[in-house]
């Protein structure tokens, strides 16, 4: 599928802004941010790696900083979001004469030399990227060989229950579509990176009622932005209709489920290259390394 044509890319601009405004609620609703950063933090005891420089890709608010620095001191660590005010706040907990670097950027373009660091962690970010394919190649080009890529990403279930509240008013989407595992690996296979390993669990928050879910996506920059979205206010009547569809999920104890498919994984950097270079000097990039990966809705 082209991107352009693609119902659940996100608009670049609006994400953006989402990020912006989220910074300054993020850490109060990132109950489940800061629970699967330190699984993954964990995930490390498995790998035999001593990084010299490592990259927190999709640093949020830096909610896994100190916890990297803890585990790899010696390593000079740096910061990137898409948005300005997060990486702010992911420096500023590096500490007044510790203060680490940021970058402030899109995942899918990285502003490294190749063969820049030894570890990239990135603890769901990757689900706002418009290309996977695209940023899978970038992260192969930065990592050294012999690096590694730890990650973890929501998958297809996330928000299930909110997706299929609004189907029963409407068919515009209104929650994000998120990458199935199988297709997160293939894109790291195509890109050239080696061994990758993955697996997945599912987490179930609830909430009081749907302004509480709604709050808190707002505040973790996760609310609708789809180009495919509907323009304009949502109308009371729709709205009242997809909260009626919600609470009949509520659970014994009256609550509304969440549901979060998290998908983590790892895979290490090669000195293979995605590019092939003609006799005639022209470089060629296999086109199968340009997949889309497929989203559900």
């Amino acid at each position: 599928m082209n991107a352009q044509n693609d119902p659940l890319r996100l608009d670049p601009r609006v994400l953006r802004r989402r990020l912006d405004r989220a910074a300054t609620r993020f850490d109060g609703a990132a109950v489940l941010y800061r629970e699967v950063g330190r699984r993954l933090v964990e995930r490390l005891d498995y790998i035999r790696l001593q990084p010299e420089a490592m990259l927190d890709l999709g640093c949020a608010t830096g909610i896994n900083t100190e916890a990297l620095r803890k585990r790899y001191p010696g390593a000079r660590y740096v910061a990137m979001d898409l948005a300005a005010p997060l990486v702010a706040k992911a420096r500023r907990r590096g500490g007044r004469w510790r203060r680490p670097p940021g970058v402030c950027g899109g995942l899918e373009r990285l502003p490294f030399r190749n063969d820049s660091f030894d570890l990239v962690f990135s603890s769901l970010a990757f689900h706002r990227v418009p290309d996977l394919s695209a940023t899978a190649r970038e992260l192969q080009r930065i990592l050294r060989p012999g690096g590694v890529l730890m990650f973890a990403t929501f998958g297809p279930d996330t928000l299930d229950e909110l997706r299929r509240a609004w189907q029963t008013v409407d068919a515009t989407p209104h929650v994000h579509g998120f990458v199935d595992m199988h297709d997160i690996g293939d894109a790291l296979v195509n890109a050239r990176l080696a061994d990758p390993v993955m697996d997945m669990e599912h987490f179930t928050l609830t909430y009081s009622d749907v302004p509480a879910l709604v709050g808190d996506l707002d505040a973790l920059g996760l609310r609708n932005a789809l180009v495919a979205r509907q323009r304009g206010l949502t109308t009371p009547r729709r709205w009242r209709a997809m909260e009626a569809a919600y609470n009949h999920l509520r659970d014994a104890d009256g609550r509304l489920p969440a549901t979060w498919e998290v998908a983590y994984g790892h895979a290490w950097g090669t000195d293979a290259q995605t590019q092939i270079k003609a006799e005639s000097g022209e470089v060629r990039v296999p086109v199968d390394t340009l997949s889309m990966p497929r989203r559900t809705r």
